[in-house]
């Protein structure tokens, strides 16, 4: 299995460089790492029939590989230009269009990818304000339009002056780095969990209302509908929660 770090920051000695050297550090063989430092290509837009030469070098690297390592600060709470223009760039290699321009996953469905981002703000403002939300939302928005799946993101906050990497996120860049080295699953299993709670949420409902009944604390009249449309009711305001916790909010410290 290959993985492929995508380092798209303007400097390749910084914060975000030693978050992406220390996941891929913990890849072991017979695992193989590469990496794409952007600002040593001069990438430009295809021109129609025209293919940009170095885009075509930068797609065969992304080919090759099983998993992404995508990692890029975030300045005035987004995504670093360099990684924003890498993705519009192989935007018509990352997906195929249809005949009304809709975007379908193409070469890239199935592959993995982990996110790692940035900032000079504070631990307790970023969790609070959420000022890296939007380079994850970015990143995944581009990677969920190309059938790419995500495994996990990582965060660095108060990374002025800072010249090392502080032990916690050392050690949750090896954890997660030493994960890859096991082979990933194909297909993304969102759809079964949110069935998997669908099933849950009616077990629980039908026990609770059922001792309900048994405690005479409610009537047995239209018991049936009333469970139904509690169970409808409730599995859809926990599912918005959840999403919103899960993907919408994301991991800010």
């Amino acid at each position: 299995m290959k993985i492929l770090g995508i380092l798209g920051s303007h400097r390749n000695d910084g914060a975000t460089d030693m978050m992406l050297e220390t996941v891929l550090s913990a890849v072991k063989a017979p695992n193989t790492t590469d990496m794409i430092y952007l600002e040593d290509y001069p990438f430009k837009p295809d021109q129609g029939d025209r293919k940009d030469p170095v885009l075509d070098k930068l797609e065969a690297k992304l080919l090759e590989s099983d998993v992404w390592v995508i990692a890029a600060p975030t300045y005035w709470g987004g995504l670093a230009g360099k990684m924003k223009d890498f993705f519009d760039c192989m935007r018509q290699r990352l997906v195929r269009f249809d005949h009304d321009g809709g975007t379908h996953p193409d070469r890239f469905k199935n592959k993995h990818y982990l996110s790692i981002t940035d900032c000079y703000t504070g631990t307790f403002e970023n969790w609070v304000t959420g000022v890296t939300d939007q380079s994850f939302r970015t990143i995944d928005k581009v990677m969920s339009a190309a059938g790419v799946i995500k495994i996990h993101e990582l965060v660095l906050t108060n990374t002025w002056g800072m010249k090392a990497l502080p032990e916690n996120k050392k050690q949750a860049c090896l954890k997660w780095g030493a994960r890859l080295n096991t082979e990933q699953k194909r297909d993304d299993s969102t759809l079964k969990r949110y069935i998997e709670l669908f099933f849950m949420v009616a077990v629980m409902a039908l026990l609770t209302m059922g001792i309900q009944v048994g405690l005479r604390l409610v009537s047995t009249a239209d018991f049936w509908w009333r469970y139904a449309s509690f169970v409808l009711i409730f599995y859809v305001l926990l599912g918005c929660i959840l999403h919103f916790f899960t993907v919408v909010k994301h991991r800010r410290r």
